[in-house]
């Protein structure tokens, strides 16, 4: 008999901790309060329980795949080390002056983000590169130490250096790093030109800083989990979900945490992808709403859009260049604080608003009981009857009802003259208005319709609101997969051993080097290739090459993807019909007589994606069996309409449900909406489609 693999994904969430265990074909999940304070005790906990479900002990399991939020929320809270900054002469500033755009060009009262580290912090150091890598002026150690002596005094943790140009030209930097060893053995050092080899000396210095303000704190909570996991006998090897949707070493993750912020977002989209490859969908809106954020997403052929900048920490209501950039290889998202925890309150203006603020788990939503008194969207879904009282996370939290009225009623219903459904009824229809309206935005700056898109929803809180959106944004077809509640947990274990080289060389294509691209490329796959093999020795490999081109003049470049062929066997018209071709379908037109740039250049090195099998499609036969009906608010009405209830693990293949109804599971709920029918289909996604 063959031997079953045993696999375990693990996400802590702002709320929760998931923990999905693989065995074979046989899946088992838990859902733990996060533990703020040592998060490796809610894994343990969650690991143990999924063990004892399976029947085995945590010494079987072979794998761990695992991803966090712990660098995100270290940032927005500022909880990193005691970190300095050196850099050149001159440009001690930047992290503070940001570009100097505004993004909100009226308000005079605009709030930016301060700097993750003060002036204070900040040294600087002469020596000059210029923009083509040459040395301008010199740097040797002696203009090093004074920076390092005055650095060692102050009894800094960590430290980041990031000179000006040192993406064409790393020599200064591995200088600075040689005398802080030196003179500074017990400080981690965090270099720019490894960390992100970029273009744009902000984002390069701000990434890097965020590296070093993060790396001791994750360094030491890797080590302990390691630790606790190897204490209940799981000494198998750990992996770590890095942000552009692939999983990275241990011992990568703990150098290089930066590539962590949005490891359990990057999860859920590799898991709707694979849905979507399931289905054969070419075009699908990924929506994951957990307890803290909603996180949206554009999945093109299967494959998750990327970007190599995102922003954390955003201080203006999650709004665009509000936040930190951080220059990383990362799945393009829009992100918002719309989860089951957020917040609502009436502002000046007497409306009434939701998030960025959660209440996460501790206290968590009024309704838990555990000292929460302001009203969270899980307030308002049980006061409009989306979910059972006595059965929230597979009954391990019973809910308080009259706690969710006293604090909707408290906090908006006194202040706008309404009683609590009514104050529920407002807060939902914000809620997911933001998610809508965050939607759309994100449709139309790719240049999408996405009534042409299937919705795949899954996070706890998800299903719960994703009927309501697809009938806000005109969208037809809503996929809820199995384990949709331990979503990005289940990702982790559909991810390739990935990593994403990159690095700034300006070329036009007037002054097109095919000899040097060719060199500059292998490189770069040589590099990648070095990082996944240090994961997975035996598994083919596969590169995919991208350039970032732009006509002259212009600020931002645009992602275009080469065959390996075009990457080993350059040709400028090749390239510059590919950038043609890109550029017409996102902004509708191409621009003539201008010559184009090439300013970074990209080698993404993955192991195969996991084959999967097309699904054979059902219409639905036969009603599925109902355990009763509740109330349940029917926004599309304003009123409470009666619901079927149905349990998932009841609906065999081809059983239907049509709405409004409310399909209960362990670890969430699915709302279907008066207009749609839900069909379980046979890979057991449940498919809602409008009523034709």
């Amino acid at each position: 008999m063959t031997k079953q693999s045993v696999r375990l994904g693990v996400d802590i969430g702002g709320t929760f901790t998931d923990v999905v265990l693989e065995v074979g074909r046989a899946a088992y999940s838990a859902k733990v309060l996060t533990t703020y304070i040592a998060p490796e005790n809610a894994i343990i906990d969650g690991t143990q329980q999924v063990c004892a479900k399976a029947g085995i002990a945590p010494s079987e399991i072979e794998q761990i795949i695992h991803g966090t939020t712990l660098a995100t929320n270290a940032l927005i809270e500022r909880r990193g080390a005691k970190t300095a900054l050196i850099t050149t002469q001159g440009f001690r500033d930047v992290i503070e002056m940001r570009t100097e755009s505004r993004f909100e060009q009226y308000d005079l009262n605009l709030n930016l983000p301060e700097p993750l580290l003060p002036r204070q912090m900040r040294y600087t150091v002469p020596g000059r590169i210029d923009a083509s890598g040459n040395v301008l002026e010199p740097l040797s150690r002696v203009d090093i130490e004074p920076a390092v002596d005055e650095i060692a005094k102050a009894g800094y943790e960590s430290i980041a250096v990031g000179l000006i140009h040192s993406y064409l030209n790393d020599t200064h930097e591995t200088l600075v790093r040689d005398v802080l060893n030196e003179k500074i053995p017990r400080a981690m050092v965090s270099l720019s030109c490894e960390v992100s080899p970029q273009m744009r000396e902000y984002e390069r210095f701000n990434t890097v800083v965020a590296n070093a303000y993060i790396k001791p704190l994750m360094k030491s909570y890797l080590g302990r989990l390691e630790g606790r996991l190897h204490d209940v006998g799981a000494a198998c090897p750990i992996f770590l979900m890095h942000s552009g949707g692939g999983i990275i070493s241990i011992e990568n993750a703990a150098e290089f945490p930066v590539r962590l912020v949005e490891s359990g977002p990057a999860g859920g989209a590799v898991f709707a992808a694979n849905i979507a490859a399931r289905y054969g969908l070419d075009k699908v809106l990924s929506f994951d709403m957990g307890g803290t954020t909603a996180k949206i997403c554009l999945i093109k052929n299967q494959t998750p859009k990327t970007s190599r900048v995102f922003e954390v920490a955003r201080t203006y209501r999650f709004k665009k260049g509000s936040g930190m950039p951080i220059s990383i290889p990362v799945i393009d998202m829009v992100e918002i604080g719309a989860g089951g925890g957020s917040l609502a309150h009436v502002d000046a203006m007497h409306q009434i608003r939701v998030g960025p603020k959660s209440a996460g788990s501790e206290p968590g939503p009024a309704c838990y009981g555990r000292g929460g008194i302001k009203p969270a969207v899980t307030d308002a879904d049980l006061i409009l009857g989306k979910l059972d009282p006595k059965n929230f996370a597979g009954g391990s939290i019973a809910l308080n009802a009259a706690a969710s009225a006293t604090a909707l009623t408290s906090a908006l219903g006194d202040v706008l003259e309404m009683d609590a459904a009514t104050s529920a009824f407002g807060l939902a229809e914000v809620v997911d208005e933001n998610m809508a309206n965050a939607a759309r935005v994100h449709a139309v700056e790719n240049g999408e319709d996405l009534s042409e898109y299937t919705m795949i929803a899954f996070g706890g809180a998800a299903p719960l609101h994703a009927g309501r959106l697809c009938e806000k944004l005109g969208v037809d077809r809503l996929l809820v997969p199995p384990g949709a509640g331990v979503g990005s947990a289940i990702g982790f274990l559909r991810a390739p051993f990935s990593f994403e080289a990159n690095r700034s060389v300006y070329m036009t294509l007037a002054d097109f080097d095919g000899a040097k691209i060719k060199t500059l490329l292998a490189d770069l796959k040589s590099e990648a290739t070095g990082f996944v093999r240090n994961c997975d020795a035996v598994s083919p490999i596969r590169s995919e090459f991208k350039v970032y081109m732009r006509y002259s003049g212009q600020g931002w470049e645009i992602p275009i993807t080469l065959t390996e062929d075009q990457a080993m066997n350059p040709d400028s018209a090749v390239f510059k019909a590919r950038f043609i071709e890109d550029y017409a379908k996102l902004f509708g037109r191409s621009v003539a007589g201008m010559d184009i740039e090439i300013t970074v250049w990209s080698v993404n090195a993955t192991t195969p994606p996991e084959a999967v099998a097309r699904v054979s499609e059902e219409a639905g036969h036969t009603a599925a069996l109902s355990r009763g009906n509740r109330k349940l608010f029917d926004p599309a009405v304003a009123d409470f309409v009666t619901a079927n209830i149905v349990l998932r693990r009841d609906m065999s293949q081809g059983t239907m449900a049509a709405g409004p109804a409310i399909i209960t599971e362990d670890e969430t709920t699915i709302i279907v909406p008066s207009s749609c029918t839900a069909v379980r289909q046979p890979d057991g996604c449940i498919d809602l489609r409008v009523k034709g």
